[in-house]
């Protein structure tokens, strides 16, 4: 079984660190174009065109599954890349409405994610169908991804977005950029006991057996 991961930055290995645990015999590839990250800064169309040159090396080795560990490629370019390869499975990534409304109690959540991913039309689809009895808030995290890449965020700024939202009544925090997966520990500490933090690693993996059939 061969998996690819793509991701504009470190965001993807993270993912794929969590793959090989769950499929420890499986040939994982990852790709990132760091080159041109962050992402959630760019608009469709060249999100489109750049996520499509990156898994170009997983289309020709054959890839069983191709996994966009990227929500901002997921929002962007998904349905393109499904519709140009029709016989190829993709797995994107979407920010856990869904699952936080079902979870919370206070009936606030926040989702922490790029601007591209706020603005996508798969994004505002979720927030229409599963976000209409919870109230959202969607703090400005536009230069995470990038910090994060660059090993310089400052702990001081996450505590302070995580406090803000708290004193919202948030008791479901979304990790909506697999970029954050590397700061959720420092997110859930800040959270405490008053919120729990959700990101998609397990969903992956299910959604890896259920295409493959295994």
């Amino acid at each position: 079984m061969r998996i690819g991961v793509f991701d504009s930055g470190i965001g993807g290995d993270a993912v794929a660190h969590e793959l090989r645990k769950e499929f420890p015999h499986a040939d994982i590839m990852t790709v990132s174009d760091r080159e041109h990250m962050p992402y959630g800064n760019r608009d469709a169309k060249e999100i489109i065109e750049l996520t499509e040159k990156s898994i170009t090396p997983f289309i020709q080795s054959g890839c069983d599954v191709i996994v966009l560990a990227c929500n901002t490629a997921t929002a962007a370019a998904i349905d393109v890349l499904r519709e140009r390869h029709p016989t190829q499975p993709f797995i994107g990534l979407e920010p856990m409405i869904k699952p936080a409304a079902a979870l919370t109690k206070t009936g606030v959540i926040a989702v922490l994610a790029t601007p591209a991913t706020l603005g996508s039309e798969r994004y505002l689809q979720s927030k229409h169908d599963f976000g209409g009895a919870v109230r959202i808030l969607e703090p400005d995290c536009s230069d995470w991804a990038k910090r994060i890449e660059a090993n310089d965020m400052n702990r001081q700024h996450i505590d302070k977005i995580i406090s803000d939202c708290i004193a919202e009544g948030v008791d479901v925090i979304v990790l909506g950029c697999t970029h954050y997966h590397w700061i959720k520990h420092e997110i859930a500490e800040s959270a405490g006991l008053k919120a729990v933090v959700l990101e998609p690693s397990e969903a992956i993996a299910r959604r890896v057996r259920e295409l493959l059939h295994i």
